[in-house]
């Protein structure tokens, strides 16, 4: 697997999709209570949006290695109502071990299957799936809160993914991130992405 497949799969996709490139700080926790997680963020008039579906395949490259840079491709199937049709998503995503940052790129798909045959021609296999009921806080423009069940996976997380502009620092934000979490009186922190979760 050589550096230049997602760029190749980026330029296969131009006339499918639109798509947008972001950094971002993420951190996760496995909450010791769900109700009150959101009685405390409810208390400051912030809630969570109603409860919509998500399933990601996860497709990595064949050489793979755990705590490793590669680039990992999750092809999203999301439902927010049983009366509209789903939505599909491509997201790329690279997790940098150096500095703790997460490469982002999402671009929603029109033909899901066509898709997945240019992943697995660029050299990428089935890595996990990940079915989940997700809701998200939108704190401002660079900040949002997820609360996820896994079907797979006893009790409830939640995470917070944070938009990084230049200027910011990354240590900073990643220690903003813990505060949060321990201000809202969470501090479980978990690293691995939910499919390793999974296979633990």
């Amino acid at each position: 697997m050589n550096g230049t497949a997602p760029a190749l799969l980026k330029a296969a996709l131009l006339t499918l999709c639109y798509n947008r490139i972001m950094k971002k700080v993420i951190l996760k926790v496995k909450l010791s209570s769900r109700e009150k997680f959101e009685q405390k963020l409810s208390d400051i008039d912030l809630d969570f949006s109603s409860i919509y579906w998500q399933h990601d395949r996860i497709y990595v490259p064949r050489d793979y290695k755990k705590d490793s840079n590669y680039p990992r491709l999750i092809m999203r199937t999301e439902m927010r109502a049983v009366d509209k049709p789903a939505k599909y998503t491509l997201i790329l995503r690279r997790h940098i071990e150096d500095s703790g940052v997460d490469i982002v790129e999402e671009t929603t798909i029109k033909d899901y299957e066509s898709t997945v045959n240019i992943i697995l021609q660029l050299g990428f296999k089935p890595f996990a799936e990940v079915s989940r009921r997700r809701q998200d806080l939108k704190m401002d423009e660079n900040n949002i809160i997820y609360l996820d069940k896994i079907e797979t996976l006893p009790g409830y997380y939640a995470k917070i993914e944070s938009n990084l502009v230049p200027e910011d620092s990354v240590a900073e934000a990643q220690l903003d991130l813990r505060r949060t979490f321990e201000t809202l009186g969470e501090s479980s922190f978990v690293n691995s992405p939910y499919a390793e979760i999974q296979s633990q």
